[in-house]
């Protein structure tokens, strides 16, 4: 059938008022996100970006992210800044960083606070646990919406391996700057010595460490696996990475947007764990073919035990006590 003439000219107009509506409400509705992260893995890196592609997804186009990477606006503590003042929307930190914004975060630091990686991912996916820690910078502009794994600081040793709390008794072990870790050696036996990471292969090398403590990558990418000959699995932390958002930014979505947001990045996150698990154990194949490092395991129980004076300590600060009891209370559930 033939539309006349002036029908078309009707039907146009129709449809590009339909299109001028559509535009605009598009517009109005629509979100670019400013997501900043500083240096990463790989396995963070890419799930960052997949975040971007499901939200976007999720959201029916209407949110859309826009990428500053590898500490192209400033470290995390910078960065956490600008969240604070909304000049970007997310970004993603490390959970020891976060202790000095919420002191509940920086339970996360004490050591052997977890039994095991499923215990771990079971309490970071335990909102009953959770959402009150990601909702405690609240009144700083931002909360936490999610996490990453970060893996587990373990003992790299020369000589001999770290078997039981007793065979780390004297040795000279480097930590990083950090009062907990400095506590944790001391607790564990072990003489502390704080050190730059960058001066750790050499001090190995030349006998002033017996050993160091850090995640797989330190003995693969740094290469400390050339002048250690035991790397023990005690798993004495694991620090999440945590997402962040700005709260005004969160408040400002729609229903379905924030709906989309939440349900990209949990996806993210399981995206990361499986990226994640096999970068590990790629870097553990490296270890023992490469390095021809050994790697033991061992019962946490004794470490545990001996560590238990910080957590005595712990019960002068309430919220954050009953945080760690919550977490613990989690092992049998």
């Amino acid at each position: 059938m033939t539309i006349p003439a002036h029908k078309k000219t009707l039907i146009a107009a129709t449809l590009a008022t339909l299109a001028l509506g559509t535009s605009t409400a598009y517009a109005e509705n629509s979100v670019t996100l400013k997501l900043a992260y500083a240096q990463n893995s790989q396995p963070v890196k890419d799930a960052l970006a997949k975040f971007g592609s499901l939200v976007e997804e999720k959201s029916g186009g209407s949110i859309s992210v826009t990428y500053f990477p590898d500490s192209q606006l400033g470290g995390e503590s910078e960065l956490v800044e600008l969240l604070q003042t909304g000049a970007i929307d997310m970004t993603k930190v490390s959970g020891g960083l976060m202790g000095s914004f919420s002191p509940l975060y920086s339970v996360f630091s004490m050591p052997y606070l977890f039994d095991g990686e499923t215990h771990f991912h079971d309490v970071m996916n335990d909102p009953d646990i959770m959402d009150d820690v990601y909702q405690s910078t609240k009144d700083q502009g931002f909360v936490g919406v999610g996490w990453y794994d970060s893996g587990q600081r373990n003992f790299y040793t020369k000589d001999e391996p770290i078997n039981d709390v007793s065979d780390l008794e004297g040795k000279k072990i480097r930590v990083m700057q950090s009062e907990k870790a400095v506590n944790t050696m001391e607790l564990l036996g072990a003489s502390p010595v704080v050190m730059a990471q960058e001066e750790v292969y050499t001090a190995l090398q030349q006998g002033i460490l017996d050993g160091a403590e850090n995640n797989e990558f330190a003995l693969t990418t740094a290469r400390h696996g050339e002048v250690v000959d035991y790397y023990t699995l005690d798993g004495h932390t694991r620090i999440p990475d945590i997402i962040l958002f700005n709260s005004n930014t969160l408040s400002s979505l729609t229903d379905s947007q924030r709906e989309a947001v939440m349900s990209a990045i949990e996806e993210s996150t399981e995206f990361q764990l499986e990226k994640w698990s096999q970068s590990i154990e790629e870097a553990r194949n490296s270890i023992k073919d490469e390095f021809n490092v050994e790697i033991n395991e061992v019962d946490i129980a004794p470490f545990q035990e001996a560590v238990q004076p910080m957590y005595d300590d712990l019960e002068s600060h309430p919220e954050q006590y009953s945080l760690y009891q919550k977490i613990r209370d989690s092992v049998s559930h």
